[in-house]
């Protein structure tokens, strides 16, 4: 919704502004000039880009309009998981959970969290890693760096399709530049027309630029920092996880590990100390 706003707001600023200073909104209307940026644009993406990094672009991009940050519920939901996994080890055993973390789907604990379960990305990351304390004797600082290292690589291929948005973005104040000299090249070919005439060519050729400019600081790359930031807020979730494994292999109990890894989640989804509690007790 914020992003349909955004939009809304960008083109209702810069073109109501130019009416009110009476400026003719035909001249405005440059399909060639758009055609000319847009098609440039996307061939240098095309270009600078394997197939595999478009692919992830395209679908990437419509997240601006679906994504949303994790909510109080759905921390509460991960750390109820890891609880129960955490007593269920506890109590029975570490080879207990094997039969949980081989088919998360089949799983009484994982089942009774299903907003756990659809995200397969947070399910692999923490079946992989209790695979890893139940099948070797590793260490507190052993577990913590391989998990840090599993998560600078899944950040940096989260950011991949940012990174190729803000590239673009930061080209098409160029390529606006092309389409205007475009615009004087054809300007020219007219200098035997009346002032009117040219006038209205170079308006046009200027045009270009000003579409350049505003695509790229108006539209695209305000989608590569939503894309930044929605990045950014999936690794809480993994950081989350993190702390709590650390936490409980390093010899705290299901509670205080738990307890941990609330800590770190940012303030507006963080649940309360009694809130966890109670989401325990349940």
């Amino acid at each position: 919704m914020f992003v349909i706003i955004g939009a809304v707001v960008v083109l209702g600023s810069v073109i109501g502004g130019y009416i009110l200073e009476h400026g003719n909104i035909h001249l405005l209307f440059q399909p060639i000039e758009l055609l000319i940026i847009g098609g440039a644009a996307v061939g240098a993406f095309l270009i600078s880009s394997p197939s595999k990094v478009v692919g992830m672009v395209l679908k990437n991009v419509m997240k601006i309009f679906s994504a949303k940050s994790a909510s109080k519920g759905d921390f509460l939901e991960i750390l109820g998981v890891l609880y129960a996994i955490f007593t269920k080890m506890r109590k029975e055993g570490l080879i207990a959970i094997e039969a949980d973390i081989e088919n998360p789907a089949a799983s009484p604990i994982f089942s009774k969290y299903p907003g756990v379960l659809k995200n397969h990305h947070v399910v692999g990351f923490i079946c992989d890693n209790l695979k890893v304390i139940i099948s070797a004797n590793v260490s507190s600082f052993e577990l913590e760096s391989i998990m840090e290292l599993e998560m600078d690589s899944h950040h940096h291929e989260a950011l991949i399709p940012a990174h190729s948005v803000n590239k673009i973005s930061d080209g098409l104040p160029a390529l606006g530049i092309v389409a205007a000299v475009l615009g004087v090249v054809l300007t020219m070919a007219k200098i035997s027309e009346p002032p009117e005439v040219l006038g209205h060519s170079i308006g046009a050729a200027l045009v270009g630029t000003f579409l350049g400019v505003l695509l790229s600081y108006g539209f695209v790359g305000p989608v590569g920092t939503h894309l930044e930031h929605i990045a950014n807020d999936d690794m809480v979730i993994f950081l989350v996880i993190k702390i709590a494994l650390v936490y409980f292999v390093g010899g705290a109990a299901p509670q205080i590990a738990v307890e941990y890894a609330r800590r770190v989640i940012p303030s507006d989804a963080k649940p309360g100390f009694s809130e966890l509690e109670e989401a325990m007790r349940k």
